[in-house]
């Protein structure tokens, strides 16, 4: 599990201060019966804890080139934590679901301007997704309550999809009974080559695996250096479309590969460790790869197609490394 304090986020606007006495969280539109529920009734429904990994969509932007105008993120922006809140699901069946319901739209606290238009975020998911009985309504993180940045008093988690999607802050959930057209949904978070293009949307995490880099860096270039010897290469994978099934390894930049030892996952939806065992043959520099393939049979790409939002650059991770 990654702390709190060492888990990723991307927070659009402002942290928005809530005062949990006052919150209320609204379930309104095609709907039987409209909701208000506080923090204490949320918390008196049932409960589950699901131990999830959420990615940036953006994470591997910075790799692209050329850079895409955003959050220059390497590798950082992943994480996985252990979510405990009430089922999604539960709560829309409690609401009643009306006739003609496509979508369900989540509001945040959060506000700013984004595309020249004033908003507050808000996402939406198809109503079969909505209803899956992994979504959480979460209210803690790692066994405490969330913390301001992470969405404090509630937050959607979606597991399996990028992080976008796991509205934070939470205030309002609105069934629709047409597509939601918002501007993080209709022109944000979408993959296009050009600002004219609609684009396709981004939702699902593709197959991704990183190493932990071995050795030692150097202060100033971050290069890293290893002591000559048998080593013990580590990483994880994981993937929102299926369950990890492979991950290979390559010292010579992927002219050959061989297969990692997996580790268990704390969930279906968390990520994967995995261990290779490397000799290398003499002091030099080599580049290790890996790359991750899930059961269905996705594939981290050598390389990854270029998009104007530099989103699901999920190519394969590359670390050079001098033995000593």
């Amino acid at each position: 599990m990654t702390p709190a304090g060492l888990h990723y986020l991307l927070i659009h606007y402002d942290i928005p201060v809530v005062d949990p006495a006052g919150w209320r969280l609204a379930v309104t539109g095609r709907v039987d019966h409209e909701l208000s529920l506080s923090l204490d009734d949320l918390r008196a429904r049932p409960a589950v804890t699901t131990a999830v990994t959420l990615e940036c969509a953006g994470n591997g932007r910075a790799q692209l080139s050329p850079r895409p105008l955003s959050q220059p993120w390497l590798f950082e922006a992943v994480g996985t934590a252990e979510w405990t809140g009430t089922p999604l699901r539960g709560l829309l069946e409690d609401a009643g679901i009306g006739a003609g319901a496509v979508e369900v739209a989540f509001r945040g606290l959060d506000r700013g301007i984004e595309g020249d238009e004033e908003q507050l975020y808000e996402r939406s998911l198809p109503l079969a997704e909505a209803l899956g009985d992994h979504v959480l309504l979460a209210y803690e993180m790692n066994g405490a309550p969330l913390p301001p940045q992470h969405g404090f008093p509630l937050r959607l988690v979606v597991p399996g999809w990028y992080g976008m999607a796991s509205v934070k802050w939470l205030e309002r959930i609105s069934v629709l009974d047409s597509p939601f057209g918002g501007y993080q949904q209709a022109r944000g978070y979408r993959v296009r080559q050009t600002p004219d293009e609609d684009g396709e949307p981004v939702s699902r995490i593709v197959p991704r695996s990183l190493i932990i880099p071995p050795g030692v860096p150097d202060f100033a270039t971050r290069a890293r250096t290893l002591a000559d010897g048998p080593c013990v290469v580590r990483g994880r994978a994981w993937s929102g479309l299926a369950p990890v099934e492979r991950v290979e390894v390559s010292a010579d930049g992927g002219e050959t590969w061989g297969d990692a030892r997996l580790g268990p996952q704390a969930s279906r939806w968390a990520w994967r460790s995995w261990e290779w065992d490397w000799e290398p043959p003499g002091p030099g520099t080599y580049e290790l790869c890996s790359r991750a393939t899930d059961d269905a049979g996705n594939t981290q790409p050598l390389e990854a197609p270029w998009n104007l939002g530099g989103y699901a650059n999920n190519e394969v991770h590359r670390v050079e490394v001098a033995v000593a």
